[in-house]
Order: C-alpha cells, then sequence, then structure tokens
C-alpha cells in the first residue's frame, strides 16, 4: 500500500486560513463539444482544460464558453486593498498551487491590476448566501467573488478541482495549468454537510484527524462530527472528572493503548477545521454507550461497583444512574467544560441503543441533559430515538435507521420533523462509511447490508423519508464508525469515494442528481485522490482514471 502524505499544502498558513470545499454545479454542455471528463475534439486529454463544472459535488449552475485561462509564471492572485480574509484565502490558494507549478504567484493588493486571480468579497450579493460563490473564468484570468469567506473558500476548491490533477502534487510537474472559460454559479442544498469519525473504538491522533478534516475539505464538507466517548474509551480530557481520560481513555477495541486528547490538542483540531470552515460537533454519548465512564467513577452506577473497562464490540449495555443526583453533575461539568472549547453551534448528545435504560428514565434523562446543554448556549443533536422522548425546541435529530425500519418508528422521526425538529439524514444503509462495499471487503461490518458506490449516492435526502418534507431536512451527514478501522489507510479505503456521493448529496440541487453522470465525474477524481496518497476503494461501478 502507497504511503500516504500529509497534506503540507492544507496547513495553516500564519493564523487560520479559510476553509474550502469544492462548490459544484450540476453539469452544463462542456466547451468544444467534450464530454464531461473527455477532451475536445481534435485536443487530447492531457492538453485540454477539465471541462467547466467537471467536478465533484456538482455546481448549482454552469454556463460554459469562451477561452481558458492558462497559469503562467507572471500569473499573480490579486485581492481588494485592505481585504484580510480575501488575503488569508489566496495564501491558502497560493500554498496550494506553487510547489506543483513552480510559480511564484504573489499575493498582491490592489483592485486594477492585469489579469491573473483575483479574488473579491463583496456585500451585495445576496444571492450567493453564507457559503455560496461565482466563478468567471476567460483568457484574461479567473475571478472568484463571494459574500463571505466560506463562500471564498468553496469557490477556491472549485477553481483547485478545475485544474489538472497534478495541482495536488508536492514537487514540480508540467502543465500546462488551464481552466476552462465561463461561469460558475454555485450554493448549496443544504446548510448542514457532515461527516463523523468514531475516536472512541478506536483512538486517532491529531494529526489523523485533521488529515481526514484536509479530505473533507475538499468536498464542501463543512461539519466534522467526532464521537468523543464510548463503551470503549473517552477521549477527551475533563478536569473535573480527570479519571474519565485517564482511565477510561486507557484502551480500545481489541486492547490496543488507547489515547485521550488534552484541552489544547482538542482546541488545536477545532481551530484547524474552522481554519478549512469545517464546524466541530463533539458528541458525548449518553445514557447509554456509557461504559468507560462507569468503569472511571464507581459513583456513576447505581450499585456503585465500577465495571472493568470493554474491549469488544457489543452495544446496548451499559447506562448512566438516571435515579443518582450525581449523574447529573457529571452531565453538568462534561457538557460546561466542552461547551467552553467549541466555538460551533452543536454538541451531540446520542441517546441511542440505551437498551439498559428504561423509557421513563431515558425520557427524564434526556430532558435534564438537553437543559443543561441549552444553559450553555449550545443546540442539541441526538440520534433519532431522541424522537422517543420529548426534542428540545431548535434540536437537531440524526436520523440512522435503514429502508427496513419500521413503519412504525419511521412515522415518529415524521412526527417529530412535522412538529418542527429538523433531521440529519444517516441513513445506515445509504451513508454508513464503516459498512463493506461488498463480502470481500478486508475490514467493515455489514449489519445494515452491503453498500457499494451506488447505493450511497442513489437516493434523495429530500424524499427520503415518508412524511418528512425537504424543509425539514437540515442536511446529511456521513459517519465512520472504527470498530474495525484503526489507521488512516483503513479511512481511505471505507471513506473514499463514498465521502465524495455524500457531499454531492448535501451541496448539490436535486435536480443534477443522476448516477450515470456522478460516476463519469467521480471516475476524473481517481487521479486527484491518487496525487493526495488517498488509497481509496476502486469500485468496478465506476470507470476509473488513472494518473
Amino acid at each position: 500500500m502507497r504511503q500516504h502524505r500529509t497534506f503540507p499544502r492544507f496547513r495553516l498558513l500564519g493564523s487560520l486560513l479559510l476553509v474550502v470545499a469544492a462548490g459544484a454545479a450540476g453539469l452544463g454542455a462542456a466547451p468544444g463539444g467534450a464530454a464531461p471528463g473527455g477532451a475536445p475534439p481534435g485536443g487530447t486529454a492531457a492538453s485540454a482544460p477539465r471541462p467547466l463544472g467537471d467536478i465533484v459535488p456538482a455546481p448549482a449552475s454552469v454556463r460554459p464558453g469562451g477561452d481558458p485561462y492558462t497559469l503562467t509564471p507572471r500569473t499573480r492572485i490579486h485581492v481588494d486593498d485592505g481585504a484580510r480574509e480575501a488575503r488569508r484565502v489566496a495564501a491558502y490558494l497560493a500554498d496550494v498551487l506553487r510547489p506543483s507549478t513552480g510559480y511564484a504567484l504573489p499575493v498582491v493588493d490592489d483592485d486594477a491590476g492585469p489579469g491573473g486571480i483575483r479574488l473579491r468579497l463583496t456585500g451585495r450579493e445576496a444571492a450567493l448566501g453564507e457559503e455560496g460563490y461565482r466563478l468567471e473564468s476567460g483568457r484574461r484570468g479567473v475571478t472568484l467573488t463571494a459574500r463571505t469567506p466560506a463562500g471564498l473558500f468553496h469557490g477556491v476548491q472549485t477553481l483547485r478541482q478545475q485544474l489538472p490533477a497534478s495541482i495536488e502534487e508536492d514537487t514540480r510537474r508540467r502543465g500546462p495549468w488551464q481552466v476552462a472559460g465561463g461561469t460558475i454559479t454555485d450554493t448549496p442544498r443544504y446548510g448542514y454537510r457532515g461527516a463523523m469519525l468514531d475516536v472512541s473504538r478506536h483512538f486517532f491522533t491529531v494529526g489523523q484527524v485533521k488529515r481526514y478534516i484536509d479530505q473533507m475539505a475538499l468536498y464542501k464538507i463543512n461539519k466534522l462530527h467526532l464521537h468523543l466517548s464510548d463503551d470503549q474509551g473517552w477521549r477527551i480530557a475533563i478536569d473535573s472528572w480527570p479519571r474519565l481520560a485517564t482511565h477510561g481513555g486507557s484502551t480500545q477495541v481489541g486492547g490496543g493503548p488507547g489515547g485521550y486528547y488534552t484541552k489544547a490538542q482538542y482546541k488545536d483540531i477545532v481551530a484547524y477545521a474552522a481554519s478549512r470552515h469545517l464546524e466541530v460537533v463533539p458528541e458525548i454519548d449518553m445514557p447509554g454507550h456509557t461504559n468507560a465512564a462507569l468503569a472511571s467513577y464507581a459513583e456513576l452506577n447505581c450499585d456503585g461497583v465500577a465495571p472493568p473497562l470493554y474491549t469488544g464490540t457489543e452495544v446496548g449495555f451499559s447506562s448512566l444512574c438516571v435515579a443518582k443526583e450525581i449523574t447529573y453533575d457529571f452531565v453538568d461539568d462534561v457538557v460546561r467544560e466542552i461547551a467552553a472549547l467549541t466555538p460551533g453551534r452543536y454538541l451531540h448528545i446520542g441517546g441511542d441503543e440505551a437498551h439498559s435504560t428504561s423509557h421513563e428514565d431515558y425520557v427524564a434523562f434526556m430532558d435534564r441533559a438537553q437543559a443543561t446543554v441549552a444553559t450553555y448556549g449550545k443546540t442539541v443533536i441526538g440520534w433519532h430515538q431522541l424522537t422517543g422522548a420529548n426534542p428540545a425546541r431548535g434540536a437537531l435529530v440524526q436520523y440512522w435507521g435503514l429502508d427496513r425500519t419500521s413503519d412504525a418508528e419511521k412515522a415518529r422521526v415524521a412526527r417529530a420533523a412535522q412538529n418542527g425538529t429538523r433531521l440529519i439524514l444517516s441513513p445506515a444503509d445509504r451513508l454508513y462509511l464503516d459498512m463493506k462495499y461488498t463480502k470481500d471487503t478486508p475490514i467493515g461490518l455489514s449489519w445494515a447490508g452491503y453498500v457499494e458506490v451506488r447505493r450511497s449516492y442513489d437516493w434523495d435526502p429530500g424524499a427520503y423519508l415518508p412524511g418528512v418534507p425537504d424543509s425539514a431536512v437540515a442536511g446529511v451527514e456521513a459517519p465512520l464508525w472504527t470498530e474495525t478501522v484503526s489507521s488512516s489507510a483503513h479511512i481511505d479505503l471505507m471513506a473514499f469515494p463514498r465521502l465524495l456521493g455524500a457531499a454531492e448529496l448535501g451541496w448539490s440541487p436535486a435536480a443534477s442528481h443522476d448516477w450515470e453522470a456522478y460516476r463519469l465525474r467521480l471516475a476524473g477524481q481517481g487521479p486527484r485522490m491518487e496525487a493526495l496518497g488517498i488509497d481509496f476503494h476502486r469500485s468496478p461501478q465506476v470507470p476509473w482514471r488513472t494518473a
């Protein structure tokens, strides 16, 4: 298996860089009559610019036309004088482009310089919203326009994907470095586009998490859900309950050494994600999935006896003691300390598979836990079992059911949506990245079935659950549980290329969703992922191209 580099071009430049996730478009006619991913008549795939909009996720609007723009040793990156946030994005872009082109690409503060690449932030483009952008390309240059730094960063990701895949290399490569002519105008379908990494079953270092953040950002994912606690491990230092990390974090599935993040390390992850415009959503699962906490503090158990640490993979056997007041002191302390470290809006309290908690106790516990989250200024997210209790006003519910989930359970979730609770969709038989592709996948699980690339992509979040209107869907999230995933190479195999489909489901207009068109655009991402050192699953459903 090839070695995976650590994405040096994604590093922070000075302070926080601004994030980018590729803005993508419904494919219009390709310039020169080319099919998406192909070469124009009379040209070659090696020399022709990538057809405008031949990226992932697909952009909302693509209007090809005109001559391409070619980067040269004289290219400069322009920002408006004094536009500090635009300059940060420009510095990020230059850092991406310099190693492979060998060009200096100076970032200059002027609004009247000739040609080159121009990055503009303006409050006058209301239609672009909080994350949209416009890319205009022609012979004299490329202009990216957005209302916000996040939108500008997403536009940079689109510009990056319009260049040849070798732009991702760390060493100088031969061009030409061309961007097809025309205009992309792009805004996301959903505001919540997430990926979850379970660091509890197997622990992942700060560097490994940052690597995954870089990969997510390229495809415009804007939420990183960190599953920080479970039966097998507690992964965040809590000053008021120190044994949670030192004892509860001391192992993992299979009995490995485990690990945990200090508060400084967690803040580093949060800042790194923010530099790529990803918001970290921390999860402390409760009242079930709590054996690591119960093993750390005997007083959290109803019988006052701490169980041993757990290194297996069964679920549903643990529960906080709902009747004890110390349980709520524990919840308050944990939520308070994590909320203070997390500038984002959300805090996830789990709530699934609480099989050892009675329904009455579950409802009582979730009522108090949700109130605690609100006390510290955060919005609750819970797994969809929360709809069996009383979802707080404004809470988000994350649905992980299957096509075969009972009609009664789906109806309960639909009623909550009809009453104002918005949903994040993560159906396990579509978006769980730990599910095997086929029976021959060397790692992964199959309790939700086999999930090949087409099955993962080929569904509509806005019409997925009966009785749930598209307006009730906040977005989508692709969880990666790690019972069998223990390395960055494993993340690459299981997340890619399915994470790209999740990104497109969250960003692109429903009208652009078409498997046959998507598989061709996805095939074009093969050389890019190879250049980035991502050892992805070569699904036979996709006509992969190679570098």
